[in-house]
């Protein structure tokens, strides 16, 4: 047993994909006992690409520290088995696409009836409500629908949009959502006695995160965004290229010149690449220090970021010091930048970041034994508390490796499950 902050908490999982088992992997690492209920065939991300059968590599990240029960919910008697097991469980989470929990009997109403002091908390794409309530939500959907997308200025070979390849940001980030508010939920529900309902979504969590730039204020706006907007608007119109829209957004957020050349990636003389994050007036006048630069007066009082010559003069800036990153190595750059107080940064693989040395201090990897697959190196929890330590609690089950186990603990006697596995409800682990 976990000696974390949620221990004794139990969590009752309907889940696929992202958002939900990622929030599931917080609170599994916080103590929780989290029971992910699957279809008899398993969750369908367990073969995206996978090598051993059922257990790809993404799915054992995202349900690492869980145990699995599998269960037909299409069946009366499947959801019967819900119904028996829920008056044992702190919190539910579904991220099923909105209308399936009920077709399911498995929404907030049905379960609050067995289980008053129930939180539950459902993620979808878009919210329970409005006219996208019944949308599919994947992430790069998300992504898109939110502005997050041409936030990040990224376009194919065609120059088409290109969703934020690296991470699913619109899922993870709804995770962390739902997993802080269960907490506090369950911290009311101390106080209380009462239970609740938790909605959050990708597009919620999408537009969270871009806050600034979805915010309204007139003065800010009336120079900057409503001209900005207008553009883009007019290129629509007009069916203008997704580029040319980037571009006039770019031109339109002319507040960032200052940063211009201070606040981005370069290649350096021995072919590697290093990110420079100088954000405030000090740190920009450290960078200019190092670089010899002492002509640059865009963090002037009287500096207009929105004058055409400035935003000229920001790109002419920026070409000089790629020229000028090229004349050292990686490794003496990022030497002269710590001495000097600017934040800086190679630009790592995340491939080789399991052995990087400040990742390896700090313990952020969990070695880990999964029964099939052997010895594995998974990031460890996402903070780490003095008091209530947190860890991940085991690895990814295999499909119903756990019914037998989560039945039992439930109430259930062996005939009866025996009996369930014949009649196919519930699934159990060949292995």
């Amino acid at each position: 047993m976990s000696d974390g902050p949620l221990r004794g908490i139990r969590v009752l999982e309907f889940s696929v994909i992202v958002a939900a088992p990622f929030c599931g992997c917080i609170l599994s690492d916080l103590g929780a006992d989290v029971v992910k209920v699957e279809a008899l065939g398993g969750d369908p991300h367990r073969n995206m690409g996978a090598i051993i059968p059922g257990l790809g590599k993404r799915f054992q990240s995202l349900n690492r520290g869980k145990r699995s029960l599998a269960v037909d919910l299409s069946t009366p008697e499947g959801r019967d088995v819900i119904y028996r097991i829920i008056p044992d469980f702190d919190v539910v989470t579904v991220n099923y696409r909105i209308g399936v929990p009920e077709r399911l009997g498995i929404d907030y109403e049905s379960l609050r009836k067995r289980n008053p002091k129930l939180i539950y908390c459902q993620i979808s794409g878009f919210g329970s409500g409005g006219p996208l309530k019944n949308r599919a939500g994947t992430d790069i959907v998300g992504v898109a629908y939110s502005g997050l997308m041409v936030g990040e200025a990224k376009v194919d070979a065609n120059g088409l949009p290109l969703g934020i390849t690296s991470s699913s940001v619109a899922d993870y980030c709804a995770g962390f959502s739902a997993a802080a508010a269960i907490n506090a939920a369950l911290v009311n529900r101390e106080r209380t006695g009462v239970g609740q309902k938790i909605e959050t979504s990708l597009l919620r969590a999408a537009l969270a995160i871009q806050d600034t730039a979805v915010m309204r204020e007139p003065v800010s706006d009336a120079a900057s965004r409503d001209p900005m907007v207008e553009g883009i608007r007019r290129l629509r119109a007009n069916r203008a290229p997704y580029t040319d829209i980037i571009e006039a957004r770019s031109r339109g957020r002319g507040q960032r010149a200052a940063l211009k050349g201070y606040y981005g990636g370069y290649q350096t003389g021995d072919g590697q690449f290093i990110v420079l994050g100088a954000l405030t007036p000090a740190t920009r006048n450290a960078a200019r220090r190092v670089m010899g630069i002492t002509d640059d007066q865009s963090d002037s009082p009287d500096f207009d970021a929105m004058d055409p010559q400035n935003i000229a003069a920001g790109e002419a800036r920026w070409e000089r010091i790629r020229q000028l990153m090229l004349t050292r190595p990686l490794d003496e750059w990022v030497q002269d930048f710590e001495a000097a107080g600017v934040p800086c940064s190679p630009v790592n693989v995340p491939e080789e970041m399991s052995e990087d040395p400040q990742v390896v201090a700090l313990g952020m990897m969990t070695e880990l034994i999964h029964p099939l697959t052997g010895p594995q190196r998974v990031v460890g929890p996402v903070a780490v508390m003095s008091e209530t330590p947190v860890q991940i609690q085991g690895p990814a089950p295999v499909v119903g490796g756990d019914t037998v186990a989560v039945l039992r603990e439930h109430g259930l006697n062996d005939q009866e499950i025996d009996a369930l596995v014949a009649q196919k409800v519930v699934g159990v682990s060949n292995s």
